[in-house]
């Protein structure tokens, strides 16, 4: 055992795990946490500062501090690293082994492994995660089950890696008596054990980042892949890193993000619905930013249109690629004209996305991969677009905070969020981080919206389109009313499960200010059923 680490949970780590948990790889881990620790604490404490400062009035703006940078044409990022020149259609999706081999053959260009919002994180999930990926990597992954074969084809995609992100501690294993960071953890273990097979392969170590909020959490990414690189002896600027645009502060830094990880950088993704959940959260004390149901909130309000039109002209002016984002709907077997109409709303999508100049788009289902492929093969004849530089756009902060947004709220978008939140916690709490639900892929992303607009909608005594008031007793009859049919829409989740999230859905419409991540919150429950004593993690039971 490596001086300083406990590993604190029941779950058996002896098996393919304990080729993952090495002394070597947690030697790294408690490396990266003695370096970084006390920085990742420092950042989250300034996001709490520049919460209260929103809060009091001051609006978002463009860093003055950084107006150089933003103003200097000259620089721009690295070239593409093999695999990345043509990222046209990317799947996404947790790391469990049938995913992770039916992504891989799917046909997308790339395939981005989830630890983040698609995977509830049990230890059993992240270990096993990384034994996947690294079989994947060593083409040793193939498996029967219910008598299928799973096999890897000869061709599969480029994978990349979504960590946790930096406010999620990994409260399973310890570092001098402190856990240690979700992010260092997933991105330590992916990377000392595959970095050199990879680089062997003629790929790479290619990551995306989460969450982040300010310039500053992209200069630590920035350390931290210099410090590894350095630490098992390969060359620097080999790690690639897209990061999701996905919080409301990041997107009047798009520029400083990029600059940070110049010599890392493989673009940005436009993160949407977490994008849209950090715009109802940053703005929590402002009363005019309430906006109507979710199916309202489309990509061409003006909010969400300025932010794509900005991260396309700032990615192409440094020569990266600008990434699109996911469409929620999954094919719908059992009706061909309601999947018919599911299908032409993602057509529409990324039909939007590449003549907007996006380089590449995201996709939830491998039965979705052609009707991407086929629109982005019409309109994107090269491998990329980043010759479309986009100089008409012009996009000033009051555009970022346009909250005219043309909808309503509705009894049924009402009942469509609690829905969806009851069952993704529920899900989530039994250790599934995606679930279907009326025939959308909900992950943690879009449940956060589904719970923050319940909160804001109650904060601000909004009213439904037949005038009725939204209190916390309308909420709660609708939550009584929904809560019995969940098993229906999420028939893996427990009754059990789904009691402690109607709990949760009823205290947090309650709540002064909601709370900053529901994974946060719920993440003791999945802490406590790995065995871990309580006074390891910060208990929200």
């Amino acid at each position: 055992m490596v001086a300083g680490v406990q590993i604190h949970t029941k779950v058996d780590v002896h098996n393919p795990q304990s080729d993952i948990l090495t002394d070597g790889a947690l030697s790294f881990l408690a490396a990266l946490h003695r370096t970084f620790e006390s920085t990742r604490h420092s950042l989250l404490v300034a996001r709490d500062v520049a919460q209260r400062r929103f809060d009091s009035g001051v609006p978002l703006d463009f860093p003055p501090e950084t107006a150089h940078i933003r103003a200097e044409p000259s620089w721009h990022c690295a070239p593409p690293a093999p695999g990345l020149e043509d990222r046209r259609v990317e799947i996404t999706g947790p790391t469990d082994r049938k995913m992770v081999i039916n992504a891989l053959n799917s046909g997308a260009k790339t395939f981005m492994a989830d630890f983040e919002d698609s995977s509830a994180p049990t230890f059993a999930n992240m270990i096993n995660g990384q034994v996947n990926l690294r079989d994947a990597i060593k083409r040793q992954i193939d498996f029967e089950s219910g008598g299928k074969q799973y096999k890897l084809s000869e061709k599969p995609a480029v994978l990349i890696v979504r960590p946790r992100g930096w406010h999620l501690d990994e409260t399973r294993i310890t570092v001098d008596g402190t856990p240690i960071s979700g992010s260092l953890f997933d991105f330590g273990l992916y990377f000392y054990h595959n970095a050199k097979e990879l680089i062997k392969r003629g790929s790479g170590p290619y990551f995306y980042l989460p969450k982040m909020e300010h310039y500053l959490e992209a200069r630590l990414w920035n350390d931290v892949f210099l410090f590894s690189q350095s630490y098992i002896s390969i060359p620097h600027n080999t790690i690639r890193a897209t990061v999701l645009i996905e919080t409301l502060p990041a997107a009047f830094q798009m520029e400083e993000i990029l600059f940070e990880l110049r010599n890392h950088s493989a673009g940005l993704n436009c993160g949407r619905w977490d994008y849209i959940f950090s715009a109802i959260k940053k703005r929590r004390a402002d009363r005019s930013a309430v906006l109507p149901d979710r199916k309202d909130v489309t990509m061409t309000v003006p909010f969400m249109d300025s932010y794509v039109r900005l991260l396309i002209q700032t990615c192409h002016r440094r020569k990266v690629a600008a990434m699109g984002g996911m469409s929620a709907q999954i094919p719908i077997k059992n009706d061909l004209q309601a999947n018919e109409v599911a299908m032409e709303k993602v057509r529409a999508d990324k039909l939007r996305e590449v003549t907007a100049g996006h380089d590449g788009t995201w996709i939830a289902h491998p039965l979705i991969n052609q009707i991407a492929r086929k629109v982005f093969d019409e309109n994107m004849l090269g491998p990329n677009q980043y010759h479309v530089r986009r100089e008409d756009v012009k996009v000033a902060a009051a555009d970022l905070l346009n909250s005219s947004v043309p909808g309503k709220i509705t009894e049924d978008g009402i009942r469509s969020n609690v829905s969806v939140a009851l069952a993704y916690c529920g899900a989530w709490i039994g250790g599934n981080g995606c679930i279907p639900v009326n025939y959308l892929m909900e992950d943690a992303a879009t449940a956060e919206i589904a719970r923050v607009q319940l909160w804001q909608w109650v904060k601000y005594g909004a009213r439904v389109d037949t005038g009725e008031q939204i209190t916390t007793q309308y909420v709660d009859r609708i939550i009584a009313e929904q809560a019995p049919g969940i098993k229906k829409i999420a028939p893996g989740v427990k009754e059990s499960h789904l009691k402690i999230a109607k709990k949760y859905l009823m205290e947090q419409i309650r709540q002064q200010w909601p709370s900053e991540f529901l994974t946060s919150d719920l993440m003791p429950y999945l802490t406590m059923a790995d065995g871990v004593e309580e006074k390891w993690y910060r208990s929200s039971l």
